[in-house]
């Protein structure tokens, strides 16, 4: 049970030999000067990212080191920070901009949609925008509930955009620089919760992790368990539980990259096991889970043996501090999911 290290891009021993541990943030933080160091044409923009390093200090030490003619302070201006970097973009160089939080992004949402995913496509093809967009999302930190909002969905829905969550240090550094080195705008959702929830090895160097391609966390053969973010780690814990209790075993799926989704993994899976949960923090009605479970019906349904059943947060705003715990999928809802699909 565990990582499943085969998965990675780069050789086992290459990876160990030189190697540091780092938390998730400090692995972002790691990619991103690994990226500046190598191109001088990727720069970092956002609120607060020089001085003070950003909101999470994922930035921290960048204005020092890089200067700020590539770490810009910008004005609270959400539409302005990704208006300016898609005009970067477009005239040769790789912007890097954080929104301090997902919940924030909306008044640039229409920039994102309307211009940056769209122009690959209104050009047919002559110019692309090589532009990262980074913003911390999920609830579980006890900020108000603007701040912890989980709406992947909204960008997973539009054509031209990728969508990337890490749920580890390794994935987080090595998916930033795929993320980074990729023509085309990219949502780079960082899971808040995990942030400093653990320290992993993290290769020094460069490395990238593929983009659109799952990780195969844990192998069994009775169920199989799709996670994405901040969510890994409890449906992984349920995993160990259901196994220690009931003899289940489950493949236990972290999409990493929502646009595109690695179907195959998806469907490889679901064709051994038979059985599936859908476990995400986001609200129910409209979540990524819905179109999962269209791609499995549409690749796999004469496997199924039982209903595909969804752990999600509820249809409602993220409450406050005191029903934060209830909103968010637990080991224990996670787990009673499992045992409603093994027992149909």
């Amino acid at each position: 049970m565990g990582m499943n290290l085969l998965q990675h891009d780069k050789p086992l021993r290459d990876r160990i030999e030189k190697s540091t541990k780092l938390t998730l943030v400090q692995a972002v933080t790691d990619g991103l000067k690994t990226m500046m160091n190598e191109d001088p044409s990727v720069i970092v923009l956002g609120e607060d990212v020089g001085k003070n390093g950003g909101v999470f200090r994922a930035t921290d030490g960048l204005l020092a080191e890089f200067g700020d003619q590539r770490v810009i302070d910008t004005p609270l201006a959400e539409a302005g920070i990704i208006g300016t970097s898609i005009g970067l973009a477009l005239n040769g160089f790789r912007p890097v901009a954080e929104i301090q939080f997902l919940g924030f992004i909306y008044p640039g949402f229409e920039q994102i949609v309307a211009h940056a995913a769209r122009i690959r496509t209104r050009t047919s093809g002559r110019y692309t925008v090589p532009l990262v967009i980074r913003a911390p999302y999920g609830a579980g930190i006890r900020a108000p509930e603007l701040h912890s909002d989980s709406v992947e969905a909204y960008f997973f829905h539009t054509p031209g955009i990728k969508v990337v969550v890490p749920s580890n240090p390794y994935d987080a550094k090595g998916l930033l620089i795929a993320s980074i080195e990729d023509p085309d705008p990219v949502i780079f959702l960082e899971p808040m919760k995990s942030y400093r929830s653990e320290r992993r090895e993290v290769p020094t160097g460069k490395y990238t992790v593929a983009l659109g391609k799952a990780n195969l966390v844990q192998e069994g053969e009775d169920i199989t368990l799709i996670a994405w973010g901040n969510m890994v780690k409890p449906t992984l814990e349920a995993a160990q539980k259901m196994e220690k209790e009931k003899r289940y075993t489950a493949d236990v799926i972290d999409l990493r990259t929502l646009y595109p989704l690695d179907r195959e993994t998806i469907v490889q899976s679901v064709q051994k096991t038979g059985r599936v949960v859908i476990v995400h923090e986001a609200q129910r009605t409209g979540g990524v889970g819905t179109e999962l479970i269209s791609l499995i019906n549409d690749e796999a349904l004469l496997y199924l043996r039982a209903p595909i059943e969804r752990v999600t947060g509820y249809d409602v705003p993220v409450p406050l501090f005191s029903l934060e715990d209830d909103y968010l999928p637990s080991v224990a809802r996670i787990a009673d999911g499992i045992e409603r699909v093994m027992g149909f």
